[in-house]
């Protein structure tokens, strides 16, 4: 029974239910912001949340129940379930259903309520597991880790340098927005970034000539991390193109 249970969850008609009711959770969160159509239609959005949690709280405890009829799950202390729970992918069913469930237990007060609330936002990850697209940014991202810490590194320095030679090039001149390093980072980050807001902005000449020197240096340096994860998607997609150029189209072998 436990192994019926386990392909079920994992057939394709119950995958494409849990992704579709995933999106409608998470349109659902977007619209009840609205107050008008919070109040007009706020049976549909009580139902739509209490037919959730019931289904994700079922996926969940059936997950952690087959969860040691799954090989690919590594084990804690000598338990699958164990396993599957502490995963990531765990985690995640736990948190989505987690602010419904911890209020009725824990008497909260209405503001942290609210903050709880927002946690219904994770269920979006859960389409991490169904999704192949999903897969393929996590194995990006697990490539380039190298690449992209560096990169972060080396924007840290910029950063640094950036703001603090904007402090001693402003300070006087307008004491208010560059009165220390860590306020001159506000304009370090929006210029590096190519931003740009306009609510800090130099007015000296040694002050307009390093915003100058850094917003090029900005334009430069946001491509770094672009180059980096578009050159890994196409190597990453590669694979998936070659194997389906070669695959039969009546019996899928290659």
């Amino acid at each position: 029974m436990k192994k019926q249970f386990y392909n079920i969850l994992h057939s394709v008609l119950v995958t494409k239910f849990i992704y579709g009711l995933i999106l409608i959770n998470v349109v659902a969160l977007v619209l009840e912001t609205n107050q008008e159509l919070r109040v007009d239609y706020n049976s549909s959005f009580e139902f739509i949340e209490y037919f959730s949690i019931g289904i994700f709280t079922m996926e969940y405890l059936l997950r952690i129940w087959t969860a040691d009829s799954h090989n690919d799950i590594k084990g804690i202390f000598n338990s699958k379930r164990a396993g599957y729970i502490f995963s990531f992918y765990g985690l995640v069913d736990m948190i989505a259903i987690l602010p419904f469930f911890l209020p009725l237990i824990i008497p909260f007060d209405l503001r942290i309520m609210r903050i709880l609330r927002l946690f219904r936002l994770f269920r979006i990850l859960k389409l991490g597991r169904y999704s192949s697209s999903f897969n393929g940014i996590k194995n990006v991202l697990k490539e380039t880790k190298p690449q992209l810490v560096i990169t972060i590194f080396i924007a840290s320095i910029l950063l640094l340098l950036s703001s603090t030679l904007m402090f001693y090039a402003e300070n006087e001149a307008q004491p208010e927005k560059f009165s220390s390093i860590s306020d001159s980072l506000w304009w370090a980050v929006a210029t590096l970034t190519t931003v740009g807001y306009g609510d800090v902005y130099p007015v000296t000449s040694l002050g307009k000539f390093l915003s100058a020197f850094i917003a090029l240096i900005g334009i430069g340096f946001i491509a770094l991390p672009t180059g980096i994860l578009s050159s890994a998607f196409i190597d990453n997609l590669k694979p998936m193109d070659d194997s389906i150029k070669r695959a039969c189209p009546h019996c899928g072998k290659r």
